[in-house]
């Protein structure tokens, strides 16, 4: 055999190989890729599983709340523990009118609210304010108004109107997310009075001893606001977690409840 007969065979091993190579390379990215694409459709499949249960859980929690035999639930904050499925829910029920409605509050009784949770005097009484001004603010053509010029070069300003979701409150003057978040617990959004001396949310009598402020609405209601709060987890960390604030009539014929709001917690 010549040398070149030689150089040409060692070309063409070296062509074989670096085919080979590449083959594998190609094979590994595949298998690569299969495996995310499996990953990510049992991922869709897992959250698909516990939405379905999370809802499943609310409708029967709906239907205790409004069941007036034995097997009703009340709004006592009291965990209930339901298995859908192969997922485990976690229901919990609380009243709403336990809660405190910020856009109705005094500056008095958020302020109190505010210490309750951890601000420090100074904060709780600038936020407090803030709140009232954010509900209270309105924009007259031809007169500058003071509390929409402290919002000036920001995304969101006051529109003098009733906070229409929790998460508003997050564009007050002087609010944290963090100040929120140990707020949020206490707040409601659909009542129509200030919570009564029975309110069963420990923070919000606490702030409303600390003012006197005693609402007597304690008097028997034809209907319920309650927020029930649907946890359901899967296999591994994997969990969705499903939030709704209900009225109910109090009849038992027609229309017997409304959902005013509906959010997803995580997933």
């Amino acid at each position: 055999m010549t040398c070149s007969q030689r150089r040409q065979q060692g070309f063409a091993l070296l062509i074989v190989l670096w085919t080979l190579g590449l083959l594998a390379l190609l094979g590994a990215q595949l298998l690569t890729t299969s495996r995310q694409d499996m990953q990510i459709a049992r991922n869709l499949l897992d959250t698909a599983t516990l939405e379905a249960a999370a809802n499943g859980a609310l409708q029967q929690a709906i239907f205790r709340v409004l069941d007036r035999s034995s097997g009703h639930w009340n709004a006592d904050r009291m965990i209930h523990l339901l298995q859908v499925g192969r997922a485990r829910v976690t229901v919990q029920i609380e009243d709403e009118a336990d809660k405190v409605n910020p856009s109705i509050a005094s500056p008095a009784l958020l302020r109190a609210l505010l210490l309750q949770v951890g601000a420090d005097p100074g904060t709780a009484a600038a936020v407090a304010a803030s709140i009232v001004e954010w509900r209270m603010a309105s924009n007259t053509p031809g007169r500058p108004n003071p509390i929409l010029a402290r919002y000036a070069g920001r995304d969101f300003a006051p529109l003098g109107e009733p906070f229409s979701s929790i998460e508003e409150l997050g564009s007050v003057l002087g609010m944290t997310p963090e100040l929120l978040g140990r707020l949020r617990p206490h707040l409601a959004l659909f009542t129509d009075s200030d919570p009564g001396a029975g309110t069963r949310d420990p923070v919000v009598a606490r702030a409303l001893t600390a003012i006197g402020q005693f609402n007597a609405n304690a008097e028997e209601r034809g209907e319920e606001l309650v927020s029930i709060m649907a946890e359901a987890r899967g296999q591994g960390k994997a969990r969705y977690g499903l939030r709704v604030v209900v009225r109910t009539n109090g009849n038992p014929v027609g229309r017997r409840y409304e959902i005013l709001s509906c959010e997803r917690v995580w997933n």
